[in-house]
């Protein structure tokens, strides 16, 4: 099969990757259709550095055979990519997500999407809507959607909660529209006005500041919460500006690279709560996109054949450029 590597020399198209075989348990799928994330884009450049494998983890496909689990076979699925082992003491307590074994798929120990097929555990599998109601284009963005509102699930979020979500970019866009169902005091932060002028258009219940025009001046009062889904080292120090003494900071970037120095006294002595935040519940995130709550068309850059998959990565690369996505041969 054709699959686009990451490789010690960087990426790689190969033509002849061998097919996956399901074991019991697993799924073998046909994928149809990837997008590309900014964590695909930060392990070339270097995050969590030594992943060697298939790319990406963002996917809609077909399940083509499912050992002792028929009943799969031929349905339309997504899929969660993190595989626990089951048995250490954390899969134990329900955190396989954050299991001492973690496979994450195109990201630690297994290959992943930017291929014709891949293998998930059927646990890790939901179903689709047919495609009518929600084609590949919309189903494509239910991972991404689902750690949006892992935000949600992490924190409380009240009409009288200000929040400002610093990124308008891949997960900013999303981030930002779960975050305006919840009828916050929502204001989005960026550095392109162009980016910012999507949420306009989609008339949602927030403001935008495009730092970029206007620099910080403009903004006066300190938020409860600040998302950080800038993807760069300075987002958090922004976000610890525009925070209140006893709010909140949620990091929601991963990025090669490191932090800027923390002044964890600062953060002491103002009682500032940061909570990482990562993948989230896929079941709603279907939900939101189904029933057309969260608007995805406008978030679509290009879309490229699998075969030109490395000028697809260069594009998604480029300042400005939002999702761009993978599609995948309809035949073997």
């Amino acid at each position: 099969m054709r699959a686009l590597l990451l490789t010690d020399s960087g990426p790689l198209l190969k033509q002849d990757y061998p097919i996956p075989v399901p074991q019991h348990g697993q799924a073998l799928i046909r994928v149809t259709l990837a997008g590309i994330c900014s964590t695909d884009l930060q392990l070339i450049a270097g995050y969590k550095g030594g992943y060697r494998g298939v790319l990406g983890h963002e996917f809609v496909g077909v399940v083509e055979h499912a050992p002792g689990n028929e009943g799969w076979e031929g349905k339309r699925v997504v899929g969660e990519l993190n595989v626990g082992c089951g048995k250490c003491d954390l899969c134990r307590r329900g955190l396989g997500k954050h299991c001492r074994a973690r496979q994450s798929l195109g990201i630690i120990g297994l290959d992943g999407a930017f291929a014709e097929y891949l293998v998930l555990p059927v646990a890790n599998l939901h179903e689709l809507p047919s495609a009518a109601t929600m084609p590949d284009e919309i189903a494509v963005f239910v991972e991404p959607t689902a750690a949006a509102l892992q935000i949600r699930e992490q924190l409380a979020i009240a009409p009288s909660t200000r929040v400002y979500v610093l990124g308008s970019g891949r997960l900013g866009l999303l981030v930002a529209q779960v975050l305006a169902l919840t009828g916050c005091e929502l204001t989005v932060v960026g550095r392109t006005a162009a980016k910012l002028n999507l949420l306009s258009q989609m008339a949602l219940p927030l403001r935008t500041y495009c730092t970029g025009t206007e620099g910080l001046q403009g903004i006066t009062e300190a938020a409860d919460v600040v998302v950080d889904v800038t993807g760069a080292p300075q987002g958090f120090a922004l976000a610890r500006q525009l925070v209140r003494p006893g709010g909140t900071i949620v990091i929601k970037s991963t990025f090669a690279g490191n932090l800027p120095e923390l002044d964890l006294s600062a953060l002491v002595v103002d009682e500032i709560s940061l909570i990482g935040s990562r993948c989230g519940p896929f079941a709603p995130a279907i939900r939101l996109l189904a029933g057309g709550l969260v608007q995805t068309q406008s978030l679509i850059h290009s879309r490229y054949p699998l075969q030109q998959g490395l000028a697809a990565l260069q594009t998604a690369a480029q300042p400005g450029v939002l999702k761009v996505l993978l599609q995948m041969p309809s035949t073997r």
